[in-house]
């Protein structure tokens, strides 16, 4: 039954969401989390790649999520050469987001948060400058909860963020469109993951194309918001579509803003944090959001539960929260962005050179750091932002 006050009222129901909830839950405090939809998991909205290093540091792994275990890239440059590398170390995965965010949110449930979908918040309540709950609509009937903590975990345009009154726009430049088909009838190799670049692929983004099971796939765009006024995302895709895949199926569509920023530097306020799209922990070279949000909840729910046992629940007792981001993996994404930043530039001819000399390098001792390395030669600095993303620093 839905109480009228918690410590900590969690808005939204995805990755993010639900880690906030499950750490806020083991720390000892009363936990609800809000899902406006109907289903945890449903609908989809990402393009469902993840790291199997990333998600280990959470879970144990489910068979029942994987759709694809992916071992190696093709990276499609402008001319259509093609690089294959194949991982050294790491095991991407395609999941079954919808089995696995509700399975997320089993475990926050069985750690003692209660779980709500079909609860629409429509406003935070505030007093004194203090955020401290929400107002929502739960099954037709308007409801008020109070709480000493809300953490918004409302994605990219995150309501409760700027009811709150914290800045969560999004520069232009750094907002990627982007639109993804889910698809049948594809024939793609397994295990493989492809990627094309270039201003005539995607401009400012790249296509990707991630294999799910035989003949299924999800093929999307990321294209910079500065050229979306000029040509579509959907329109770059469909002539992608017909060119690569003109007998393939479309089952389902999904489309929206990808912010491709770096975190926000202070998603935290008096009494309210924000996590994962919405606090825009999203990683600005691959616009993928899940590990980062994952651990930005999972920072989250630990510094509320904290806050809550030393009743400071003040924008200076959570600034605990970005600080720890930026050291675990908020550094990183500043470095990314940077590289994203001068990757951007290259022409078509440079990629395409890029592609060239990756080619040169023997099929066995090509790795992403190698590729990257090449693509920032005109900026030598920048090797070295390279060099301490993959090795972790």
């Amino acid at each position: 039954m839905l109480k009228n006050k918690y410590d900590v009222v969690v808005v939204g129901g995805g990755p993010a969401g639900s880690m906030a909830a499950w750490e806020a839950a083991k720390g000892g405090v009363s936990v609800c989390m809000l899902e406006k939809d109907r289903d945890i998991g449903y609908p989809v909205r990402c393009g469902e790649a993840v790291g199997e290093s990333g998600l280990r540091q959470f879970v144990e792994i489910e068979d029942s999520w994987i759709a694809e275990k992916i071992t190696s890239v093709k990276l499609v440059s402008p001319n259509l050469t093609s690089v294959d590398i194949d991982f050294a170390a790491e095991t991407g995965y395609i999941l079954n987001r919808r089995i696995f965010d509700y399975d997320l949110s089993r475990y926050a449930a069985n750690a003692g948060a209660e779980v709500y979908t079909k609860a629409y918040v429509k406003n935070v309540l505030t007093n004194n400058g203090q955020t401290n709950g929400v107002v929502l609509d739960y099954l037709g009937e308007e409801k008020q909860i109070q709480a000493k903590i809300v953490i918004g975990a409302d994605g990219l345009t995150s309501r409760v963020g700027r009811w709150a009154g914290l800045r969560t726009l999004v520069r232009m430049k750094d907002m990627e469109s982007a639109v993804q088909y889910s698809v049948s009838n594809v024939d793609i190799e397994p295990n493989k993951m492809i990627m094309y670049i270039g201003m005539n692929h995607a401009p400012g983004g790249y296509i990707w194309v991630f294999p799910k099971g035989k003949k299924f796939a999800n093929i999307g765009i990321g294209i910079s918001g500065k050229y979306s006024k000029h040509k579509s995302a959907q329109k770059y895709l469909d002539e992608f579509m017909d060119r690569e895949y003109p007998d393939a199926a479309i089952l389902t569509t999904m489309c929206g803003g990808v912010p491709c920023a770096k975190p926000m530097e202070k998603p935290v306020a008096n009494g309210i944090m924000l996590v994962g799209d919405a606090a825009h922990q999203i990683n600005p070279m691959t616009g993928g959001g899940i590990v980062a949000g994952m651990k930005g909840g999972w920072i989250a729910g630990q510094v509320a539960a904290e806050a809550i046992q030393n009743d400071d629940y003040s924008e200076k007792g959570l600034l605990e929260y970005p600080k720890r981001m930026r050291k675990d993996f908020g550094k990183n994404h500043e470095r990314f962005y940077k590289i994203k930043e001068a990757t951007e530039k290259l022409t078509s001819e440079e990629l395409d050179s890029i592609a060239e000399k990756v080619l040169s390098i023997p099929h066995d001792k090509r790795t992403l750091t190698s590729v990257f390395k090449a693509a920032v030669f005109k900026k030598p600095t920048l090797i070295i932002d390279v060099l301490k993303v993959f090795a972790g620093v």
